[in-house]
């Protein structure tokens, strides 16, 4: 069966189950030279989920199939911003590409590979941002299990994530580099944000899991206004790519951030 690995990073989160720790802020905004996110109310008691359409579209640099003669990694332009890292540093900059053409034996079509020239993390279809360093948080854990609190720190702001869920079994895996990992097989997850006092938001929901869990992948002020703005991995199954951008300058009714975009691959036979 043949897969196509999304190359991120890794990106981790310090971690604290009741009591916030400081992770402090990495990089200012200054220039960049030559480089080429259901919304929710959230009370105790009762939590209504919407379906958001994108504001803008996001790509990864990844294989999307074609489908009917169209492919998404068509939409892909120069006037597209691209996040990438850069030195142990993050930038947003104009894309900088090529297109590869392929063919996927496993459903029998055509295939376009994005292949950035950038570490690129995610390519945003929303050429109001400003380009050059961003500020972000150096994360150490990137999972959040049901039952648990993670407090991120920025710009003297608590960001407070609490995540719901029941844990099926846990498991103890081994990677690649022979560390070792824990995994937990979880159904019914939700994770909350809440700053400072301001209100609970519902970010995401899983009813079940196939093999996977949801990563915070990125976590830094993208949109140039002093807050945190975040990228999720939400793969639902082994099969899928899934990841949903959620910022702060969107966000209404006192609530922390905003889903904007949200994209799913597919590549399961």
């Amino acid at each position: 069966m043949k897969k196509i690995i999304l190359p991120f990073l890794l990106f981790s989160i310090l971690f604290s189950c009741k009591d916030g720790k400081v992770i402090k802020t990495q990089g200012a905004q200054t220039p960049l030279k030559n480089q080429v996110v259901k919304d929710s109310a959230v009370n105790d008691e009762v939590v209504v989920e919407e379906d958001v359409k994108n504001d803008f579209e996001i790509l990864l640099p990844d294989g999307y199939r074609d489908d009917q003669g169209q492919n998404p990694a068509n939409s892909l332009n120069k006037d597209w911003i691209d996040l990438f890292e850069q030195n142990g540093t993050y930038y947003l900059g104009k894309t900088d590409f090529t297109i590869e053409k392929g063919y996927d034996e496993c459903v029998g079509d055509s295939t376009r590979s994005i292949v950035s020239k950038n570490k690129s993390v995610l390519f945003m279809d929303y050429p109001k941002l400003k380009l050059g360093k961003i500020k972000f948080l150096k994360l150490a854990k990137n999972k959040i299990w049901p039952n648990e609190k993670v407090t991120l720190k920025f710009e003297n702001a608590d960001y407070v994530f609490r995540a719901e869920g029941k844990v099926l079994s846990t498991e103890k895996r081994i990677l690649d580099d022979n560390k070792e990992e824990i995994y937990k097989k979880v159904e019914n997850y939700k994770l909350f944000l809440k700053t400072n006092n301001g209100p609970e938001k519902l970010l995401l929901q899983v009813e079940t899991f196939n093999d996977t869990f949801v990563e915070l992948l990125f976590a830094g002020d993208i949109d140039n206004d002093g807050k945190l703005d975040f990228i999720f991995g939400a793969n639902r199954d082994y099969e899928e790519t899934r990841v949903m951008l959620f910022l702060s300058s969107k966000a209404e009714n006192e609530e922390p951030v905003k889903k904007v975009s949200e994209l799913a691959i597919q590549f399961d036979c």
